[in-house]
């Protein structure tokens, strides 16, 4: 857990400071099995800033400015973006929508739990965009309800750097971090 009370955190809080704590939180070393299989000897566990009060709001005093002004709701995916657009909802005054990762097949069989999302102009909030699957689909299902989706913003962006891993979809990706910048906290 990180020494720093939420109520501490600003805007102000050096984007080099605020990389190097999520680094120092998040990157574990051991022996990992990951999802491809592989084993690997590091891990980043994106979780452990999410359940750090202090950092999470750090990261979504960082994400407020990322949101396009013509914002509507803020969709966070399940499960990592739900305690960001939590958080970034209450700081912004924008009401959230909690997106499944699929309609429900009973009760109201919605994706979005929150408000009507047709004909509304929706930011989708999520923790690490890698290959961007899940808020390409997220995107797909949220348009097919009526919705106008056109941007996403994520705490961090993994994919490979000058790549735009969901310009299929016609998503810009605004990140607090880049994979990049993680890792030069990491070597500084």
């Amino acid at each position: 857990m990180s020494n720093i009370d939420p109520q501490d955190a600003s805007p102000s809080d050096s984007v080099d400071a605020l990389a190097a704590d999520i680094d120092a939180c998040c990157r574990l070393h051991g022996e990992f099995t990951l999802r491809s299989g592989q084993v690997a000897s590091e891990y980043f566990d994106k979780y452990l800033f999410e359940s750090d009060p202090a950092l999470l709001a750090r990261v979504v005093d960082r994400m407020v400015d990322l949101l396009p002004p013509d914002t509507q709701l803020l969709g966070g995916l399940e499960m990592g973006g739900i305690p960001i657009v939590a958080v970034l909802s209450a700081r912004t005054g924008l009401p959230a929508l909690f997106v499944r990762k699929k309609a429900k097949e009973y009760g109201t069989c919605k994706l979005a739990e929150g408000p009507e999302v047709a004909g509304r102009r929706i930011t989708i909030i999520e923790d690490v965009i890698t290959t961007g699957g899940a808020v390409r689909d997220a995107t797909r299902g949220l348009r097919e309800r009526g919705a106008t989706v056109g941007t996403v913003v994520c705490a961090i962006d993994r994919s490979p750097a000058g790549e735009n891993p969901l310009a299929d979809v016609d998503l810009e990706v605004r990140p607090v971090f880049t994979r990049a910048q993680l890792d030069a906290a990491r070597a500084g």
